[in-house]
């Protein structure tokens, strides 16, 4: 396959991701569901709780899998699981349990099942741009509510509440399963012409291959774990409530607020870019620890802004480190435990993290619910983010024995995931 192919690969990859990403869309849902059904904000947002929790319960399904099939087959299958939750959730009116059950449950797993797919894929192809191109592969996530939002109020407007479901859940099969049969790995041992790691990339890259099992054993994948999973209870924690706090805090309209969290998402997916090129200049622990700081800086103060540009702006760089850690992990996962199993190594890092995207948000929705604000649920995470800034500063590259090493400077290792 000519090595140009891994550009348009990478764009399948995106358009992919946007397709899943979509799922950022939910607290456009929120409102309408709490009034049309007389849901509780807790039980409402308990559905997108649900469907991230099956995302990090099934992301190392899918990583596996594709060692027995290849990511085309994952890719396509997560489609239409994603698709058909979406459709399905359109026949849930006055059932909250099959709300719960078509997008929490069947829409969650296709997410985790395709979330990992680009990633592991795209690591591959671009072992020279490793930290960026997973920015690239899942700032399509992160930026994927950028049109569904506007596309669910304008919907939810004009066909109604559970319809709105139907139309979504279809195109997002559709997106994601064309996008999907682009997804193929590149051949054993190939690296772009010419290229050596840099002195610095070695220095921040382990010196051999982990299995999954290996991984497992070392401090540094719980490590990462923690980075990633106290960085998303912080920043889901907001993206899940982002249309109500714009409307509470900011005093915006409906309308006005389901287009804010579109913008928003830009944010989520330049970060995941971003912060991933900062990596790539920097380290990707010093990368964590600026995040960390500038959250814990923005939490301590959110609370008290009364300007709903502002709040936007404000908004606009939490969801920007929110998204910086999904584009550094990947990245930080195959410095540290090489490239060849990525996907089932990271894959495994979701589980951890479904349950901090499932407290954190939960917590919040019921702060907010007993005490009519957000000031406390505020300084809960100002606190964790704080307290939280020791972690990268702590964690360092594991290092195997000689006889296991593998030739870094070859650019990919043999035995790769096909």
């Amino acid at each position: 396959m000519p090595v140009l192919n891994r550009w348009w690969i990478a764009a399948a990859g995106v358009c992919m991701q946007m397709a899943l990403g979509a799922a950022y869309a939910w607290s456009v849902f929120r409102i309408p569901l709490s009034k049309e059904f007389g849901w509780t904000i807790s039980q409402v947002t308990f559905t997108f709780l649900i469907s991230w929790f099956f995302l990090g319960c099934t992301t190392t399904v899918g990583g596996l899998w594709m060692k027995r099939v290849g990511p085309k087959v994952v890719a396509m299958t997560a489609g239409l699981f994603w698709g058909g939750g979406v459709f399905l959730a359109s026949f849930s009116a006055h059932r909250l349990w099959w709300l719960y059950l078509s997008y929490g449950v069947i829409g969650g797993i296709g997410l985790g099942m395709g979330y990992i797919v680009p990633i592991t894929v795209l690591v591959k192809w671009f072992p020279d741009r490793r930290g960026l191109i997973t920015g690239v592969a899942v700032a399509g996530f992160g930026a994927g509510s950028l049109f569904s939002a506007p596309a669910a109020g304008w919907l939810m407007r004009h066909v109604g509440l559970m319809p709105t479901f139907a139309y979504l859940g279809v195109a997002y099969a559709i997106v994601a399963i064309a996008a999907g049969s682009f997804m193929r790995n590149p051949p054993e041992d190939w690296a772009p012409e010419g290229w050596t790691p840099s002195a610095t990339q070695l220095s921040q890259r382990t010196d051999r291959d982990y299995t999954l099992a290996q991984s497992l054993k070392t401090g540094q994948w719980w490590a990462i774990c923690a980075l990633m999973s106290i960085n998303t209870m912080a920043g889901l924690s907001i993206v899940s409530q982002a249309s109500p706090i714009f409307q509470e805090m900011g005093k915006a309209s409906a309308a006005a607020a389901a287009g804010l969290v579109g913008i928003i998402s830009i944010g989520n997916g330049v970060g995941r870019i971003f912060w991933a090129w900062v990596s790539d200049l920097t380290t990707r622990k010093t990368s964590f620890f600026l995040m960390y700081l500038v959250e814990a800086v923005l939490f301590w103060t959110y609370h008290s802004i009364n300007s709903l540009p502002v709040l936007i702006v404000v908004t606009f760089v939490l969801v920007m480190c929110y998204g910086g850690a999904y584009g550094i992990t990947p990245a930080f996962a195959a410095d540290y435990f090489g490239p060849r199993n990525v996907g089932s190594i990271f894959g495994l890092m979701m589980l951890p993290w479904a349950f901090a995207s499932v407290f954190g948000p939960l917590l919040f929705a019921h702060l907010r619910q007993i005490n009519g604000n957000y000031t406390q649920a505020l300084y809960v995470l100002a606190g964790i983010m704080t307290v939280a800034l020791i972690l990268p500063i702590l964690v360092h590259p594991p290092r195997g024995n000689s006889e296991e090493k593998t030739q870094l400077s070859s650019g990919f290792p043999a035995g790769a995931e096909h």
